[in-house]
């Protein structure tokens, strides 16, 4: 019988796969309208939840996290040398990033209010994790040279559809903060907001065409699609708990995973490697941005307004029922109600949250991050050795660190 840890791995993967191509060779077809996904069963859902724990111990263990840690630091004889920090890494490279893509927003329009808006949130507050982890893997798949002006393009493409996704959804959400401070909905109507959102997107256009390069302006356009379809999947709520985990994968991926994925296949092949490392930096980008949305569901939960820099528990007040609610359903069943009215009950967001907290869904989600984080530095491990390789490993631990 196939083990637990790996039925939760091959949903997700099969989710993935259903999604997005594979390969390289199939970039330029075009997916089915519809992919079967062999979803678990109910009792695999029991199952695992009740098993994992002994699993999430083993991953915490000092054992794990020494194991998980030899590439961050690093033995010299005796004496060891300062972990490796991948911003540090590429401080040259990600210098003045978002004063280039601002200059590439204003360059575009003689319209100084839509320049404003559109460049309200590339101030230089954000961490770049998009284009730090892109960055680092063309140099990961190419140490022995600095990146291209293009490598450097589809980094800061990378950032610009990322803020574009945010400034849509802020319009959607009627968010009041980001980033610890006002969101841009709070300062400019929602007509405004909302057209400099496409106009960002407008701006990645013009730079997609300035590449030149069939093959990555199709991987990166895949991200548009996917946003979109993402963010639509958000307005259906499933009946079963199969379909509500499957839907949850695939609205993951489509919404987070399908950027970081895409923008890291797309480095690699406009850095010029064979299809079978493509792939595996696609692999790798998947993994990490499906633990990066698990981690952001868990501190929906746990992290305080404050702390995150937007409103706490906002997936609740939108309706959606992300991974800590939809493992809390095996022990508190009165959440599938509520759910399917998608939390607009009296009481419901309080009533849920409060259950979620005495389940065990929050060690359920941090477990299944863990997981995903595993198996990206499995693929990381795939790539030539280099400083840039161990960064990319690291970049797990900031995943993960997010929810100390």
């Amino acid at each position: 019988m196939m083990s637990l840890q790996k039925q939760a791995s091959l949903l997700s993967s099969r989710i993935a796969t259903a999604l997005c191509p594979g390969n390289a060779a199939v970039w330029r077809t075009h997916l089915p309208r519809s992919r079967a996904i062999p979803l678990p069963n109910k009792r695999f859902i029991g199952d695992f939840r009740q098993q994992s724990f002994d699993r999430l111990e083993a991953l915490a263990s000092p054992q794990f996290q020494q194991s998980s840690s030899v590439h961050t630091e690093q033995q010299v004889g005796s004496s060891k040398v300062a972990p490796i920090d991948p911003y540090a890494l590429l401080e040259q490279e990600l210098k003045n990033i978002y004063e280039d893509i601002r200059e590439e927003i204003i360059r575009a329009t003689n319209h100084p209010e839509l320049g404003k808006i559109a460049t309200y949130y590339f101030d230089g507050q954000g961490k770049a994790f998009r284009p730090m982890i892109t960055i680092l893997m063309a140099k990961a798949l190419k140490s022995d040279s600095g990146i291209t002006t293009d490598q450097r393009q589809i980094a800061m493409i990378s950032e610009m559809i990322h803020t574009a996704s945010l400034v849509h959804d802020d319009v959607i959400d009627q968010s009041f903060a980001r980033r610890g401070k006002p969101s841009v909905n709070v300062l400019w109507n929602q007509q405004q907001v909302a057209q400099a959102g496409d106009y960002i997107l407008a701006v990645v256009s013009m730079m997609l065409a300035r590449l030149r390069n069939d093959d990555v302006t199709l991987i990166l356009s895949q991200i548009l699609a996917d946003l979109v379809q993402g963010e639509l999947m958000q307005l259906v709520t499933k009946e079963t708990e199969n379909e509500r985990f499957a839907h949850y994968f695939a609205r993951s991926y489509r919404k987070t995973a399908s950027l970081i994925a895409n923008s890291l296949k797309a480095v690699a092949v406009q850095t010029g490697v064979d299809n079978r490392t493509a792939e595996v930096s696609f692999q790798y980008g998947r993994n990490v941005g499906l633990a990066f949305q698990l981690v952001d569901d868990l501190l929906d939960f746990v992290s305080s307004a404050e702390a995150m820099g937007k409103p706490a528990a906002v997936d609740l007040k939108l309706g959606l029922a992300t991974a800590p609610v939809l493992f809390a359903c095996e022990k508190f069943p009165e959440l599938n109600p509520m759910i399917l009215r998608r939390f607009r009950g009296p009481g419901d967001i309080e009533r849920a949250y409060e259950l979620v907290h005495r389940s065990e869904g929050l060690e359920q989600t941090r477990f299944l991050a863990r997981k995903h984080c595993v198996e990206a530095r499995r693929l990381a491990s795939q790539i030539g050795e280099s400083p840039y390789q161990k960064g990319l490993i690291v970049v797990c631990d900031f995943v993960l660190n997010r929810m100390k």
